[in-house]
């Protein structure tokens, strides 16, 4: 089944796990994607939950919403950061859209139920997102690798302290 350019969901997934630059390009472009970049993140915070089993990390309704939430946040906030202090042009959408793709690597998230090995693999497959993203921000706001590190930072500092802020609000904990 084709979507709004030349890979399917399950290949879009795929080429963005693998870091195809071709498919966060596609992604961007393709405004009908939002609602795919959003089936990515839910399906991440499922496997997340799985693969979380007996951790105490909270439900999996808490944890879909948390995830969604905070993929919109982190968007805006790279969104902002990104174009207004390195100059990069995007849309938000075109961050939310690439973002959320760059979770993709996330579904390797169930393998955290394996005893001991489950712990590596978790922080392994956060690594591997992390660079995802990084790439997904390079390609959305069209500027260098440096930037896109930078943007990802400073948007992670800033996210946490609004993060921090509303748990504080709302007298939440932030970590289970």
């Amino acid at each position: 089944m084709e979507v709004g350019g030349t890979h399917t969901f399950a290949q879009r997934m795929m080429g963005a796990a693998l870091l195809d630059i071709d498919v966060y390009e596609e992604v961007e472009h393709d405004t009908t994607a939002t609602s795919q970049a959003a089936a990515v993140v839910a399906i991440v915070a499922i496997c997340m939950a799985i693969g979380s089993v007996g951790r105490g990390t909270g439900g999996m309704l808490s944890g879909l919403t948390v995830a969604l939430i905070g993929w919109a946040l982190w968007s805006g906030i790279t969104y902002l950061i990104g174009a207004n202090l390195f100059g990069g042009t995007a849309t938000w959408g075109e961050l939310l859209r690439t973002i959320g793709f760059a979770w993709s690597p996330g579904v390797l998230f169930v393998v955290g139920v394996i005893p001991i090995l489950g712990g590596f693999a978790m922080l392994a497959v956060s690594l591997w997102i992390l660079v995802s993203v990084i790439i997904a921000i390079r390609q959305a706001l069209d500027f260098s690798t440096g930037k896109a590190v930078l943007t990802a930072v400073l948007g992670w500092i800033a996210w946490g302290f609004i993060a921090q802020l509303v748990a504080r609000v709302f007298n939440v904990p932030l970590w289970s």
